[in-house]
C-alpha cells in the first residue's frame, strides 16, 4: 500500500519534493484501499453509444467526444477510434485534424484522450472479410503505397492500419506506413505463417483480433497464430495480437493457449460497435447494419459475428477469470501492452515517475470506481449514480 503523487498532470517523485523542495501535499485522497491502476487504453473500438466512426458526418468531433466522455466509466483513458472498410469519401471526411492532433514524444496524442486512429481495411481478404462490406474492398495496385494514401486521403493522426500481407505488394506499403510511424497490423488475411513471417520482418507489430478473420491453427502451417511462437521474429522485437475477450469471440479455452504462449503480447481490445451501450436492436457497423441479441453482435439476417458491445472493464474481468492470471497481469493487458504497442509508454499504460497520471481506482473485483486523467477525477460512480 503505497502512495501516489501527482502534480500538474504527470506522477511525482515525492523523493523530490520532500527533500529538493520541502515540500508537502497539498490535497490528500483516502483510497479506502482501492487498486490504483494505469488508464486502459483500447486500440480497437469502432463506436459506441449510437456513435459509428465509420459513418461519414461533418460533425465527427462531436462524436468521438461522445464516446471519449462515456467510455470514463469503464476505465478507458486513451482510445483509437476505429474506421472499418469504408468507400474512399468516409476517409477523406473524417477529420483528424479537427481533434487538435499534435505530436509528442514521437508518438500521435490528441487532447481529446484518443491515441490516434485505426484504419481496419480495406486492404484485406475477400476470403476473410468478415462483417466488412465486400464492395469496398481493395487492392495494391502498381501504385502500391500511392494506392493507400488515395484511399485515406491523409495519414495525418493515424496510428494503426490492419491490412492482409499475402496481398502483392504488401511489403513496400508495410515498410513505408512503418517508416512514417504507423503500426501495421496483420488481419482479415488467409496469410501462411512464412507470410506473416516476412511481414513482421518489413515492420508489422500487430495481430488484429487474434484467431478471428484469419486462417484457423493448421499443425502444419499454423498461419498468423504462428507468430506467437515464431523463431523468425527480428531480435529485440515482439509481436503484439489483440483479443477480444468477451466470451464470445474467442473461447476460454482458446484465451488461455494463446496468454500462455505468449503474455507479453497479448493487448485486450473491445472491437465495440456503435450499440455499446444501446438496447439490443439493429444498429450500423459503416457500410453494413447490424443486430445485437444479447451480448451478440451480428450482421443483419446472418450469423457473421460483427464486432462486440463488451466494454473495457468487462474484458479485462473475463480475461483474469478465464486464464487465472495475476491482477497485474490482467490490468497490463488494457493498459502496458496497449501503451508499448503504440509506442507511449514513457506517458501512457503505467505509474512510472513523470508518466501522464491517468489511472483509476478499482474494487477487488476490478470494477471500476473512478478515474482520472492528468490527475483530474473525470468520472465517479458515486456521482453518475451507475
Amino acid at each position: 500500500r503505497e502512495d501516489l503523487w501527482v502534480r500538474e498532470g504527470k506522477i511525482l517523485n515525492p523523493e523530490k519534493l520532500f527533500f529538493d523542495e520541502k515540500g508537502s501535499a497539498d490535497i490528500q485522497l483516502d483510497c479506502k484501499g482501492s487498486i490504483i491502476a494505469p488508464g486502459f487504453i483500447d486500440v480497437q473500438i469502432n463506436g459506441g453509444f449510437g456513435v459509428d466512426f465509420s459513418l461519414a458526418t461533418d460533425d465527427f468531433k462531436s462524436g468521438i467526444d461522445l464516446v471519449s466522455q462515456k467510455i470514463l466509466s469503464h476505465g478507458v483513458t486513451s482510445f483509437c477510434p476505429t474506421l472499418v472498410t469504408s468507400p474512399p469519401s468516409v476517409y477523406h471526411q473524417a477529420k483528424w485534424q479537427e481533434l487538435d492532433c499534435r505530436s509528442l514524444g514521437g508518438s500521435w496524442l490528441c487532447v481529446c484522450v484518443w491515441a490516434g486512429a485505426h484504419l481496419e481495411g480495406p486492404f484485406i481478404s475477400k476470403e476473410k472479410k468478415g462483417a466488412h462490406p465486400e464492395h469496398c474492398l481493395r487492392t495494391f495496385e502498381a501504385g502500391a503505397f500511392q494506392d493507400l494514401l488515395a484511399t485515406y486521403g491523409s495519414l495525418d493522426c493515424v496510428r494503426i492500419v490492419t491490412l492482409a500481407p499475402e496481398m502483392k505488394r504488401s511489403r513496400e506499403v508495410i515498410q513505408e506506413l512503418t517508416k512514417r510511424g504507423i503500426c501495421v497490423s496483420l488481419g482479415h488475411s488467409v496469410a501462411n505463417l512464412s507470410q506473416a513471417e516476412e511481414a513482421v520482418q518489413h515492420g508489422a507489430t500487430f495481430i488484429t483480433h487474434l484467431f478471428n478473420a484469419m486462417l484457423p491453427f493448421h499443425h502444419r502451417d499454423p498461419g498468423i497464430v504462428g507468430l506467437l511462437t515464431s523463431d523468425k521474429i527480428p531480435a529485440g522485437r515482439r509481436v503484439f495480437y489483440g483479443m477480444i475477450s468477451d466470451g464470445i469471440h474467442t473461447n476460454p479455452a482458446a484465451l488461455r493457449i494463446a496468454h500462455r504462449a505468449h503474455p507479453k503480447g497479448l493487448v485486450l481490445v473491445t472491437d465495440a460497435i456503435a450499440g455499446m451501450g444501446l438496447a439490443p436492436g439493429r444498429h450500423t457497423l459503416g457500410q453494413q447494419m447490424v443486430e445485437i441479441d444479447g451480448l451478440n453482435t451480428y450482421i443483419a439476417g446472418t450469423k457473421t459475428l460483427s464486432g462486440s458491445v463488451a466494454t473495457m472493464d468487462t474484458c479485462v474481468r473475463h480475461f483474469q477469470e478465464a486464464t487465472g492470471c495475476s491482477v497485474e497481469t490482467a490490468l497490463e493487458a488494457a493498459s502496458l501492452h496497449p501503451a508499448q504497442l503504440l509506442g507511449i509508454e514513457h506517458k501512457k499504460g503505467t505509474l512510472d515517475y513523470d508518466s501522464d497520471a491517468d489511472f483509476l481506482m478499482l474494487n477487488d473485483g476490478l470494477y471500476v470506481q473512478a478515474t482520472y486523467i492528468a490527475g483530474e477525477e473525470v468520472w465517479r460512480q458515486d456521482a453518475s449514480g451507475m
